[in-house]
């Protein structure tokens, strides 16, 4: 059940999407996009028998997860049906609690954005001010959805802003505006409908107990330490709740959406971390602390750290950032950057976060000049490892945080 101002509604019911094999149905569908695929195309991709995809097709479209998309010649005999997914019939809310905002979305099961919403947040305001905050906005994020996008006074439409009011694009930019209303809006359930809700993933500074939902010591806020923030949260939405690391979140978002191989996210905001994927896997560590990328340290002799060290990555870059050294910063993230390439020989490195987003240039050329001279000094004949900036910009862990609860119906769970 999930509540809203101490009314509770029924939550998603779709038992099938516990199965294995539907999984993989479920992400070629996905995959295929509105074109669709037969159903013989879909027992080739997934060696499962024609009579079990019949099955597991069938229980879909009962339960309003795929549909027909037409009809398609053949080769030989009467024209194959194919089936797409309906994205609006399942929605996820992703959560990013940063250490001074709280950025919320609401995706469908294909992760496009439909609504979101973005407030000032401390994080150091105690336990029971920050849950307050994300089951209000959760439920507030739902009924912007439920009322329907604004109409603007251009006459298009738009989504609303974390107010409430109308104009996000005016608001925040193109990187925040969220999708309009227009052409080809779902059909059928509507994205604020909460029986589709599956559930609610939140992402947070760590390090943190991911399998268990639980905080360690925040970085700046050990107040923190053993705060079981996933139970909390779902005693209080009465949904199922994901809680991970904003990087590690921010990661699997990037895997899901068509990063391949082994890659590096680097995330510079009132932080830094780290999200590793490592041969197409979210890579966690033995603990769930992999990741831990600002607190390595690279000056013995530098300023301390709220982690209690001195001189790590991430005490040099806000301080380099502080003075107003931004070229300095990125030299100094290269520095982790190209220590952590060398240690794990990834493919590549992605820079995102809002102090990367406010200087994309500055940050991306720093940290591939640092990458560069390494691979020079060491004779690397393959040449340096690339460096990019995220696609999913300043939303990435937000969407990221969606696709904990969206990956695992998909197959994806780790990527």
């Amino acid at each position: 059940m999930y509540r809203t101002n101490g009314a509770a509604t029924g939550g998603a019911n779709l038992p099938s999407l516990r199965s294995h094999n539907t999984a993989l149905v479920l992400d070629l569908l996905r995959t295929a996009g509105p074109d669709g695929i037969s159903r013989l195309e879909l027992a080739e991709r997934t060696g499962l028998t024609p009579q079990a995809v019949s099955k597991i097709t069938a229980r879909l479209r009962a339960e309003g997860l795929a549909a027909e998309a037409g009809r398609r010649a053949s080769t030989g005999g009467k024209p194959r049906t194919v089936l797409r997914l309906v994205p609006e019939a399942g929605h996820a809310i992703g959560v990013h609690l940063d250490r001074d905002e709280l950025r919320a979305v609401l995706v469908d099961l294909n992760g496009t954005v439909t609504a979101q919403r973005r407030i000032p947040l401390d994080l150091g305001a105690g336990s029971d001010a920050v849950v307050d905050a994300v089951v209000r906005e959760t439920g507030r994020l739902l009924a912007d959805a439920a009322e329907g996008a604004a109409r603007e006074p251009d006459g298009t439409r738009g989504p609303r802003t974390a107010d409430g009011t109308a104009g996000a694009r005016a608001a925040a930019g193109p990187e925040d505006a969220g999708p309009s209303e227009g052409s080809d809006g779902p059909q059928g359930a509507h994205p604020g409908d909460v029986r589709t809700l599956l559930g609610v993933g939140v992402a947070l500074p760590g390090p943190l107990d991911h399998d268990r939902g639980v905080l360690h010591r925040v970085t700046g806020f050990p107040e923190w330490d053993g705060f079981p923030l996933r139970d909390a949260l779902a005693r209080r939405l009465g949904v199922p709740v994901v809680v991970d690391k904003d990087t590690n979140a921010a990661a699997l978002g990037l895997a899901v959406g068509g990063e391949r191989g082994s890659f590096a996210y680097l995330h510079l905001s009132t932080g830094l971390g780290a999200g590793l994927v490592l041969g197409g896997t979210v890579h966690r560590g033995a603990r769930t602390g992999a990741g831990e990328f600002g607190h390595q340290v690279v000056q013995l002799d530098g300023p301390p750290c709220p982690c209690g060290n001195r001189g790590c990555v991430e005490a040099l870059c806000l301080a380099a950032i502080d003075h107003g050294d931004l070229p300095g910063a990125a030299r100094v993230l290269g520095v982790g950057a190209a220590n952590l390439a060398a240690l794990l020989d990834i493919d590549r490195v992605l820079l995102g976060g809002r102090t990367v987003a406010g200087a994309p240039e500055v940050f991306v050329r720093g940290v591939a000049a640092v990458l560069d001279d390494r691979a020079r000094r060491e004779g690397a004949t393959d040449g340096t490892v690339p460096v990019t900036l995220a696609p999913t910009g300043a939303r990435a862990v937000a969407e990221g945080a969606a696709q904990l609860l969206l990956a695992p119906l998909f197959g994806r769970a780790e990527g």
